[in-house]
Protein backbone atom coordinates (compact mmCIF):
# COMPACT_ATOMS: atom_id res chain seq x y z
CA UNK A 1 0.00 0.00 0.00
CA UNK A 2 1.01 3.50 -1.00
CA UNK A 3 0.50 6.67 1.18
CA UNK A 4 0.77 9.99 0.22
CA UNK A 5 1.20 12.67 2.68
CA UNK A 6 3.01 11.97 6.03
CA UNK A 7 1.19 14.52 8.38
CA UNK A 8 -1.19 13.16 10.81
CA UNK A 9 -3.67 11.02 8.46
CA UNK A 10 -0.95 9.33 6.39
CA UNK A 11 1.51 8.64 9.61
CA UNK A 12 -2.07 6.71 11.12
CA UNK A 13 -3.06 5.26 7.87
CA UNK A 14 0.56 3.67 7.25
CA UNK A 15 0.86 3.08 11.31
CA UNK A 16 -2.48 0.67 11.15
CA UNK A 17 -1.62 -0.66 7.95
CA UNK A 18 2.42 -2.64 9.41
CA UNK A 19 -0.51 -3.24 12.71
CA UNK A 20 -2.52 -5.45 10.02
CA UNK A 21 0.73 -7.14 8.42
CA UNK A 22 1.35 -5.04 5.14
CA UNK A 23 4.25 -2.75 4.17
CA UNK A 24 3.29 0.46 3.27
CA UNK A 25 5.38 2.98 2.11
CA UNK A 26 4.94 6.46 2.96
CA UNK A 27 5.75 9.28 0.22
CA UNK A 28 5.95 12.85 1.50
CA UNK A 29 6.40 15.58 -0.62
CA UNK A 30 7.93 17.97 2.64
CA UNK A 31 11.36 17.99 4.17
CA UNK A 32 9.75 16.86 7.15
CA UNK A 33 7.63 14.37 8.43
CA UNK A 34 4.09 16.03 10.79
CA UNK A 35 1.98 17.55 7.93
CA UNK A 36 0.21 21.13 9.36
CA UNK A 37 -0.04 18.69 12.44
CA UNK A 38 3.07 19.39 14.07
CA UNK A 39 2.21 23.39 13.92
CA UNK A 40 -0.75 23.19 15.69
CA UNK A 41 -1.97 22.77 19.63
CA UNK A 42 -2.43 19.46 18.76
CA UNK A 43 -5.95 18.91 20.15
CA UNK A 44 -7.39 15.75 19.19
CA UNK A 45 -11.56 16.55 19.83
CA UNK A 46 -15.16 15.51 18.71
CA UNK A 47 -18.39 17.24 20.46
CA UNK A 48 -19.86 15.35 22.95
CA UNK A 49 -23.06 13.89 21.52
CA UNK A 50 -23.84 13.69 17.69
CA UNK A 51 -26.46 16.03 17.57
CA UNK A 52 -24.10 19.23 18.60
CA UNK A 53 -21.71 17.87 15.53
CA UNK A 54 -24.84 18.50 13.41
CA UNK A 55 -25.85 21.51 14.97
CA UNK A 56 -22.17 22.52 14.74
CA UNK A 57 -22.07 21.24 11.27
CA UNK A 58 -25.62 20.92 9.43
CA UNK A 59 -24.55 21.21 5.89
CA UNK A 60 -21.80 18.00 6.25
CA UNK A 61 -22.60 14.48 5.27
CA UNK A 62 -24.02 13.04 8.09
CA UNK A 63 -23.09 9.58 7.13
CA UNK A 64 -19.38 10.63 7.75
CA UNK A 65 -20.03 12.65 10.55
CA UNK A 66 -21.34 9.56 12.31
CA UNK A 67 -18.38 7.50 10.64
CA UNK A 68 -15.96 9.71 12.45
CA UNK A 69 -18.37 10.13 15.68
CA UNK A 70 -18.84 6.58 16.24
CA UNK A 71 -15.04 5.61 15.92
CA UNK A 72 -13.42 8.65 17.42
CA UNK A 73 -12.99 7.01 21.52
CA UNK A 74 -11.38 3.75 20.02
CA UNK A 75 -9.19 5.11 17.65
CA UNK A 76 -8.30 7.90 20.55
CA UNK A 77 -6.96 5.19 22.69
CA UNK A 78 -5.26 3.62 19.86
CA UNK A 79 -3.33 7.04 19.76
CA UNK A 80 -2.74 6.90 22.94
CA UNK A 81 -1.46 3.20 23.13
CA UNK A 82 1.20 4.05 20.80
CA UNK A 83 2.86 6.25 23.85
CA UNK A 84 2.91 9.60 23.23
CA UNK A 85 3.18 12.80 25.22
CA UNK A 86 -0.49 13.42 26.87
CA UNK A 87 -0.85 17.37 27.35
CA UNK A 88 -4.35 17.05 28.73
CA UNK A 89 -6.05 13.58 29.58
CA UNK A 90 -9.50 15.78 27.92
CA UNK A 91 -10.77 19.56 26.71
CA UNK A 92 -11.34 22.24 29.08
CA UNK A 93 -14.60 23.19 26.62
CA UNK A 94 -17.70 21.98 27.73
CA UNK A 95 -18.69 21.50 24.14
CA UNK A 96 -16.05 18.58 23.23
CA UNK A 97 -14.16 15.87 24.59
CA UNK A 98 -11.14 14.52 23.64
CA UNK A 99 -7.12 14.85 24.33
CA UNK A 100 -4.13 17.11 23.68
CA UNK A 101 -1.05 16.02 22.30
CA UNK A 102 2.44 17.33 22.09
CA UNK A 103 2.79 17.67 18.42
CA UNK A 104 6.37 16.74 18.64
CA UNK A 105 6.22 13.68 20.72
CA UNK A 106 3.19 12.79 18.90
CA UNK A 107 5.17 12.79 15.36
CA UNK A 108 7.64 10.91 16.74
CA UNK A 109 5.70 8.15 17.95
CA UNK A 110 3.56 8.22 14.45
CA UNK A 111 6.95 8.33 12.90
CA UNK A 112 8.14 5.11 14.27
CA UNK A 113 4.71 3.53 13.97
CA UNK A 114 4.41 4.19 10.48
CA UNK A 115 8.33 2.59 9.12
CA UNK A 116 8.78 3.28 5.50
CA UNK A 117 8.27 7.20 4.79
CA UNK A 118 10.80 8.66 2.07
CA UNK A 119 10.87 12.45 2.01
CA UNK A 120 11.19 14.56 -0.54
CA UNK A 121 9.43 12.25 -2.77
CA UNK A 122 5.87 13.66 -4.07
CA UNK A 123 3.12 11.84 -5.38
CA UNK A 124 3.88 10.11 -8.96
CA UNK A 125 1.71 10.67 -11.52
CA UNK A 126 1.78 6.99 -11.98
CA UNK A 127 1.18 5.74 -8.53
CA UNK A 128 -0.18 2.62 -8.26
CA UNK A 129 -3.61 1.27 -6.00
CA UNK A 130 -4.06 1.11 -3.51
CA UNK A 131 -3.47 4.29 -2.44
CA UNK A 132 -4.73 6.28 0.67
CA UNK A 133 -4.26 10.06 -0.14
CA UNK A 134 -3.48 12.20 2.51
CA UNK A 135 -1.86 15.04 1.35
CA UNK A 136 -3.08 17.89 3.61
CA UNK A 137 -5.95 19.25 1.29
CA UNK A 138 -5.35 22.59 -0.70
CA UNK A 139 -5.02 25.24 1.94
CA UNK A 140 -1.72 26.25 0.10
CA UNK A 141 -3.47 27.14 -3.20
CA UNK A 142 -6.50 28.48 -1.66
CA UNK A 143 -4.63 30.86 -0.03
CA UNK A 144 -2.83 31.93 -3.39
CA UNK A 145 -5.80 32.46 -5.17
CA UNK A 146 -7.40 34.60 -2.58
CA UNK A 147 -5.07 36.06 -1.79
CA UNK A 148 -5.25 35.22 2.01
CA UNK A 149 -2.31 34.13 4.50
CA UNK A 150 -1.31 30.48 4.61
CA UNK A 151 -1.30 28.78 7.74
CA UNK A 152 -0.31 25.44 7.62
CA UNK A 153 2.17 23.29 6.15
CA UNK A 154 3.34 24.86 2.93
CA UNK A 155 3.09 21.50 1.21
CA UNK A 156 -0.32 20.99 1.04
CA UNK A 157 -1.53 22.25 -2.30
CA UNK A 158 -3.98 19.71 -3.40
CA UNK A 159 -1.80 17.29 -5.06
CA UNK A 160 -4.20 13.81 -4.13
CA UNK A 161 -7.12 16.08 -5.25
CA UNK A 162 -5.58 16.37 -8.48
CA UNK A 163 -4.40 12.98 -8.33
CA UNK A 164 -7.94 11.31 -7.57
CA UNK A 165 -9.82 14.26 -9.98
CA UNK A 166 -7.26 13.11 -12.97
CA UNK A 167 -8.74 9.57 -12.35
CA UNK A 168 -12.27 10.52 -12.02
CA UNK A 169 -13.17 11.34 -8.68
CA UNK A 170 -16.08 13.39 -7.29
CA UNK A 171 -15.68 16.36 -4.94
CA UNK A 172 -17.82 17.08 -1.81
CA UNK A 173 -18.24 20.37 0.27
CA UNK A 174 -17.61 23.74 -0.66
CA UNK A 175 -14.50 24.36 -2.46
CA UNK A 176 -14.03 27.80 -1.13
CA UNK A 177 -14.52 26.94 2.68
CA UNK A 178 -11.57 26.81 4.84
CA UNK A 179 -10.83 26.30 8.10
CA UNK A 180 -8.63 29.26 9.83
CA UNK A 181 -7.89 32.36 12.28
CA UNK A 182 -7.51 35.89 12.04
CA UNK A 183 -3.80 36.50 11.99
CA UNK A 184 -1.57 39.62 12.14
CA UNK A 185 -1.64 41.25 8.62
CA UNK A 186 1.58 42.08 6.51
CA UNK A 187 4.03 43.58 6.88
CA UNK A 188 3.84 40.93 10.43
CA UNK A 189 5.94 38.38 9.74
CA UNK A 190 4.74 35.16 11.00
CA UNK A 191 6.89 31.99 11.73
CA UNK A 192 5.52 28.45 11.16
CA UNK A 193 6.47 28.21 14.84
CA UNK A 194 4.45 31.14 15.68
CA UNK A 195 1.02 29.86 14.07
CA UNK A 196 -0.89 28.80 17.62
CA UNK A 197 0.77 31.79 19.81
CA UNK A 198 0.00 34.73 17.29
CA UNK A 199 -3.47 33.55 16.49
CA UNK A 200 -5.85 36.57 17.39
CA UNK A 201 -8.68 34.66 19.41
CA UNK A 202 -10.85 37.37 20.77
CA UNK A 203 -14.07 35.71 22.15
CA UNK A 204 -15.72 38.89 21.09
CA UNK A 205 -14.20 41.27 23.12
CA UNK A 206 -13.07 42.89 19.93
CA UNK A 207 -15.05 45.46 17.67
CA UNK A 208 -14.72 44.08 14.22
CA UNK A 209 -14.69 46.70 11.18
CA UNK A 210 -13.34 46.69 7.82
CA UNK A 211 -10.85 48.91 6.02
CA UNK A 212 -13.54 51.69 5.91
CA UNK A 213 -13.90 51.45 9.36
CA UNK A 214 -17.54 49.94 9.39
CA UNK A 215 -18.63 47.12 11.99
CA UNK A 216 -19.35 44.44 9.49
CA UNK A 217 -19.54 41.26 11.74
CA UNK A 218 -22.81 41.42 13.55
CA UNK A 219 -22.72 39.70 16.93
CA UNK A 220 -19.88 37.58 18.77
CA UNK A 221 -18.40 35.14 16.68
CA UNK A 222 -19.11 31.36 17.21
CA UNK A 223 -16.82 29.48 20.01
CA UNK A 224 -14.22 28.51 17.65
CA UNK A 225 -14.66 31.70 15.54
CA UNK A 226 -13.67 29.97 12.15
CA UNK A 227 -16.46 32.42 11.20
CA UNK A 228 -15.50 35.60 11.65
CA UNK A 229 -12.01 34.20 10.10
CA UNK A 230 -14.44 33.19 6.87
CA UNK A 231 -15.86 36.60 6.76
CA UNK A 232 -12.92 38.46 7.20
CA UNK A 233 -11.30 36.25 4.36
CA UNK A 234 -14.99 37.75 1.84
CA UNK A 235 -13.60 41.74 2.50
CA UNK A 236 -11.49 43.25 0.14
CA UNK A 237 -7.82 41.92 0.66
CA UNK A 238 -9.15 39.54 3.44
CA UNK A 239 -8.37 42.35 5.92
CA UNK A 240 -10.17 44.03 9.35
CA UNK A 241 -9.06 45.80 11.90
CA UNK A 242 -9.70 44.26 15.69
CA UNK A 243 -10.47 47.37 18.16
CA UNK A 244 -9.82 46.29 21.64
CA UNK A 245 -9.94 48.10 25.34
CA UNK A 246 -6.64 50.66 25.48
CA UNK A 247 -5.78 48.56 28.62
CA UNK A 248 -5.26 45.69 26.55
CA UNK A 249 -1.44 47.50 25.76
CA UNK A 250 -0.36 44.36 27.36
CA UNK A 251 -2.53 41.70 26.57
CA UNK A 252 0.07 38.68 24.81
CA UNK A 253 -2.22 38.57 21.63
CA UNK A 254 -1.43 42.50 21.54
CA UNK A 255 2.11 41.87 22.60
CA UNK A 256 2.52 39.17 20.25
CA UNK A 257 1.04 41.12 17.26
CA UNK A 258 3.41 43.83 18.09
CA UNK A 259 6.63 41.53 18.47
CA UNK A 260 5.73 40.18 15.09
CA UNK A 261 5.97 43.46 13.61
CA UNK A 262 2.03 44.01 12.90
CA UNK A 263 0.23 47.19 12.94
CA UNK A 264 -1.49 48.69 15.87
CA UNK A 265 -3.68 51.87 15.85
CA UNK A 266 -4.31 53.36 18.45
CA UNK A 267 -7.63 56.01 19.16
CA UNK A 268 -10.18 56.83 20.93
CA UNK A 269 -9.68 54.50 23.41
CA UNK A 270 -8.96 51.57 21.52
CA UNK A 271 -6.06 49.43 20.04
CA UNK A 272 -7.15 48.99 16.47
CA UNK A 273 -4.94 45.38 15.90
CA UNK A 274 -4.82 44.75 11.95
CA UNK A 275 -5.43 40.85 10.96
CA UNK A 276 -5.76 38.94 7.97
CA UNK A 277 -7.79 35.71 7.45
CA UNK A 278 -5.18 33.07 6.81
CA UNK A 279 -5.96 29.09 5.70
CA UNK A 280 -5.45 26.36 7.90
CA UNK A 281 -7.04 23.70 6.08
CA UNK A 282 -9.29 23.64 3.51
CA UNK A 283 -13.66 21.81 4.28
CA UNK A 284 -14.07 20.45 0.63
CA UNK A 285 -12.29 17.89 -1.04
CA UNK A 286 -12.68 14.59 -2.37
CA UNK A 287 -16.47 12.52 -1.76
CA UNK A 288 -15.51 9.44 0.04
CA UNK A 289 -17.83 6.10 1.23
CA UNK A 290 -17.90 5.05 4.38
CA UNK A 291 -14.87 3.32 3.91
CA UNK A 292 -12.85 6.24 2.78
CA UNK A 293 -13.04 4.83 -1.16
CA UNK A 294 -12.87 7.62 -3.24
CA UNK A 295 -16.28 7.84 -5.05
CA UNK A 296 -15.72 7.26 -8.79
CA UNK A 297 -12.10 5.67 -8.87
CA UNK A 298 -10.82 2.17 -8.00
CA UNK A 299 -8.36 1.55 -5.27
CA UNK A 300 -8.12 5.44 -4.16
CA UNK A 301 -8.88 6.01 -0.50
CA UNK A 302 -8.76 9.70 1.06
CA UNK A 303 -8.15 10.44 4.63
CA UNK A 304 -7.69 13.53 6.43
CA UNK A 305 -8.70 16.58 4.84
CA UNK A 306 -8.13 15.44 1.68
CA UNK A 307 -11.63 13.87 1.97
CA UNK A 308 -14.05 16.74 1.84
CA UNK A 309 -17.72 17.47 2.90
CA UNK A 310 -17.81 16.65 6.38
CA UNK A 311 -17.14 19.97 8.48
CA UNK A 312 -19.20 21.55 5.66
CA UNK A 313 -21.05 25.08 6.91
CA UNK A 314 -19.13 25.03 10.68
CA UNK A 315 -16.32 23.26 12.12
CA UNK A 316 -15.32 20.24 13.56
CA UNK A 317 -11.59 18.53 15.00
CA UNK A 318 -9.57 18.32 11.55
CA UNK A 319 -7.24 16.22 13.42
CA UNK A 320 -10.35 14.22 14.66
CA UNK A 321 -10.51 13.62 10.99
CA UNK A 322 -7.28 12.63 10.21
CA UNK A 323 -6.91 9.93 12.59
CA UNK A 324 -10.30 8.10 12.62
CA UNK A 325 -9.64 8.10 8.45
CA UNK A 326 -6.51 6.94 8.76
CA UNK A 327 -7.76 3.93 10.35
CA UNK A 328 -10.61 3.39 8.47
CA UNK A 329 -8.53 3.50 5.00
CA UNK A 330 -5.81 1.16 6.12
CA UNK A 331 -8.02 -1.21 7.20
CA UNK A 332 -10.12 -0.86 3.83
CA UNK A 333 -7.17 -1.13 1.75
CA UNK A 334 -6.28 -4.05 3.70
CA UNK A 335 -9.67 -6.20 2.92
Amino acid sequence: MLVAGAGMAGLCAAARARELGGAPVVHEKGSRAGGSMLLSSCVVWRYRSFEDFRRECPAGDERLQRLVFDRFDAALEWLVSLGPEVVWDDTPNPRTTGKRFDPISLTDVLVHAAGNIRLSSPLAEDAEPPLVLATGGFPVRLARERSLLVRSNPWSEGDGLAFAIAHGAETAGDMDEFYGRAMPAPPAEIDESDYVRLSQLWDGEARVVDEDGEEFFPGPPAWHENDLAQAIAKRPGGTAWFCVPAEKHDDPRVVGLREAGGTIVEEYGELCLHVAAAVTHTQGGLRIDENARVVGTDGLYAAGVDAGGIATGGYASGLAQALVLGLVAAEAAAM
